[in-house]
């Protein structure tokens, strides 16, 4: 692993994301503003030795700042990272299966192509944080804030159970913030008591999901895949269900507002 160093490159990046947030309609496309090759997004300036050491050098109550550092490809698997701040750091390929991120803050971001997998990320923080073909199967978001973009990320058992996934419709000025998952792999995940209103779901696989006590209000859902989903106690009001897989559903008579979704006619139904 080449180790990359550069104070004066953190410190551009961080003007120009600032500069980028700053900007109305931004919203979640950051990507088109980034050259994703350079050494910002494939380099890093720490070691995994390097973390290790630091956070066994931590005194009670001390937290390890690691915002907007480069820590692309690190194989950071296992570590107990509760006691980090990562926001804005940049994760892309990085290797965190099991690690505990418990409570961490992740917003803003960068973990492309990064591995999540059993990761433990319960209360955590991940607003405007970029997750694109993120590997994420089994990891456990149990309460968590998540306004971040998993498109085309693998989040098979993944647990978002009384997460937060909806829009931000206080932060317009950024655009609409909320959960993205086109075309994200969601088998067998649970969303059940979750709030997944406004939420991006177009062509994500739910197949197998438990939704139960889930909010949709208002969500994106055309060409998604709930074959065999549970939604007892899911709000579909105003849901868009334009060509959506609803086979085999399980309680679907217990879903709440179901008539009310949008393009119900147009899905696929048993």
């Amino acid at each position: 692993m080449k180790v990359f160093r550069s104070g004066v490159c953190s410190a551009l990046l961080g003007a120009l994301v600032s500069l980028f947030w700053a900007s109305a309609g931004f919203a979640q496309d950051m990507m088109r503003h980034v050259d994703l090759s350079s050494p910002a997004f494939t380099q890093a300036e720490l070691s995994r030795a390097d973390i290790e050491q630091k956070l066994a050098g931590l005194k009670q109550g001390e937290t390890l700042d690691l915002a907007a550092k480069a820590l692309n490809g690190l194989d950071l698997s296992g570590l107990d990272l509760r006691r980090v701040n990562l926001q804005s750091a940049r994760l892309n390929k990085a290797n965190l299966k099991g690690a505990n991120l418990d409570g961490v803050v992740l917003d803003q971001a960068w973990a492309l192509d990064s591995d999540f997998t059993g990761a433990s990320l319960k209360r955590a923080s991940l607003f405007m944080t970029q997750l694109i073909g993120a590997h994420l199967d089994g990891a456990n978001f149990e309460g968590a804030r998540v306004a971040a973009d998993m498109s085309r990320a693998s989040l098979k058992n993944a647990n978002f159970r009384n997460a937060n996934l909806s829009a931000d419709e206080t932060n317009q000025s950024m655009g609409l913030m909320r959960g993205v998952f086109a075309s994200a792999d969601l088998s067998g995940a649970s969303f059940e008591g979750a709030n997944l209103a406004r939420v991006q779901m177009e062509f994500a696989d739910l197949s197998g999901a438990n939704l139960a006590g889930s909010n949709l209000r208002g969500s994106e859902l055309a060409g998604a895949n709930f074959t065999g989903a549970n939604i007892a106690g899911a709000n579909f009001e105003k849901a868009d269900l334009n060509s959506a897989k609803l086979l085999k559903l399980g309680n679907a008579d217990k879903a709440l507002n179901f008539d009310n979704a949008m393009n119900l006619e147009k899905a696929f139904r048993d």
